[in-house]
This record gives structure tokens, sequence and C-alpha cells, in this order.
């Protein structure tokens, strides 16, 4: 139930118990389903009749408080799992205390309607007494290992940045900019021959988006590519090959729409 990033992990490892597997969300398109390989089902309560194990992914909102309740449980199997790693609140938990006393419904739960409100707050949901509940605090995977390792790796990263100005692991770079234009600067590896060149750019309110300096063996001589979201005017051009004599060449290339 839900189809987000999360559940789709969930149907590779569902498929590894040679189990198949039905899918509602209220984005799932027939389309998706067949990308995904599984069968799409109208409602929730059609994958409650035709699942033995109900894993949960929804987001809390309105619409999807108590989203399995009493109807939910009403038409799930007998002697099914419910599994719910989502949010607490999506899940009815007196109407899941009387399924499984009177079906035989099982529940693994990570997340539950009554929580602690701080870490040394007593934990006292009475879902936890039912004896087919089988439960695991949703922050599992903050040991002391863990938070150590958190801690080295976010060291790392900064000496990274800090000596290389590369970030490992980043996820949020852009893999398209507005940049239309390439300038390539083959170079002597001297003092002020870029400053130069960013400074007529600047000139022409041009934007640099993305810009890599390569400098080869000896350190006599580099290569630079400097993409600009417009292009810089042959006069601008003109004049940088003139006026310095450590630029060896300088091309302009359009980039592909």
């Amino acid at each position: 139930m839900g189809l987000g990033k999360i559940s789709q992990e969930m149907i590779p490892r569902a498929r590894a118990f040679g189990m198949p597997v039905v899918a509602w969300s209220r984005s799932l398109t027939s389309e998706k389903a067949a990308e995904l390989g599984v069968e799409r089902m109208e409602t929730p309560l059609d994958v409650a009749r035709a699942a033995d194990v109900v894993s949960v992914h929804v987001a809390l909102k309105p619409d999807t408080r108590m989203l399995s309740g009493a109807d939910f449980f009403k038409e799930m199997r007998v002697g099914a799992y419910l599994i719910n790693t989502s949010r607490g609140e999506v899940v009815d938990e007196a109407a899941l205390a009387e399924a499984i006393r009177s079906k035989g419904i099982r529940a693994g739960l990570d997340v539950f309607a009554i929580e602690p409100t701080s870490a040394v707050a007593e934990f006292a949901d009475p879902i936890v007494n039912e004896p087919s509940v089988y439960g695991t605090h949703h922050i599992g995977a903050s040991t002391d290992q863990a938070q150590e390792a958190i801690a080295a790796e976010t060291v790392r990263i900064i000496q990274s940045f800090k000596g290389t100005g590369q970030v490992p692991n980043v996820v949020n770079l852009a893999q398209r900019t507005p940049a239309t234009h390439r300038l390539v600067v083959r170079h002597r590896d001297r003092p002020g021959v870029l400053a130069q060149v960013l400074e007529a750019i600047k000139a022409e309110q041009i934007n640099v988006q993305e810009m890599e300096n390569i400098v080869f063996e000896g350190a006599e001589a580099a290569v630079a590519r400097i993409n600009l979201d417009k292009a810089p005017s042959q006069v601008t051009l003109d004049r940088l090959r003139a006026d310095n004599a450590d630029i060896i060449e300088l091309d302009l290339l359009q980039l592909a729409g």
C-alpha cells in the first residue's frame, strides 16, 4: 500500500521469496504497474483481499489517517500479516487488536500510534501486549557504532571538500544546467590567465555554470573548460586572444540542447 521509493525496494525482495506482488497507490497507473511488474489494485480493500502479507508505505495525511481500519481488517485473509513501517497513525490499532483476536492477523510494527515523546520517555502503547504483534523501534539503525560511522564519514567528506573541492556521495548535483556554450581555453599555466578570461566574461554579464581546469605534466600547459549560460561576443574573444600571449587557443562550442 503506497508505492514510493521505499515501497518499490520491497518488490524485488518479495519476489526473492517467490511472492507475486499486488499494489495500490493513488498515483499508480497501469503503465507504471506493468513497468514495476506488479498487479495494480483499485482500492486498499482490494489489497487486503488479495494479499497474504500487507506492507504499508503511505505518508501520514488526513486521507491516510486510519487507512487500515475495521473495514480493511474485515477484508484481510485469516492469518495474514500486516507490516507497517510508515507511520503509526495510518493503522487503527484498536481495529488491529480486534482482528488479531478474531482472525489470527499477525502484525509487524516498526511504528506505533503512541510513541515516546523523548529519548527517556516511557513507551506504553497497548498494542504491544497483543501476542501476535512483533515490534521494532523505528530508529533501530541509530546504534553507537552507526553514530560513530556517521561522524567519521562527515569528517571525511569535509576533508575531501576542503582539500580537493570534491564532495563524495553528493546527491543533488545538477544533471542539467542552463549552460548553452562551452569556452575551451588552452593556455600556458601562468598566473592571471583564467582571471582575465573570467573578468571578460563577467563584463558581459555571463554566468559560469561549470568550470574545470586541467594542468598537464610539467605544469607548463593547461586546458580550461568553462560552461556558460550564453555566448561571449566575438569582440571579447578576439580581445582575449590578442591581449594575452599565454592563451594558446580559444574555442567556443555550442552545447547540444
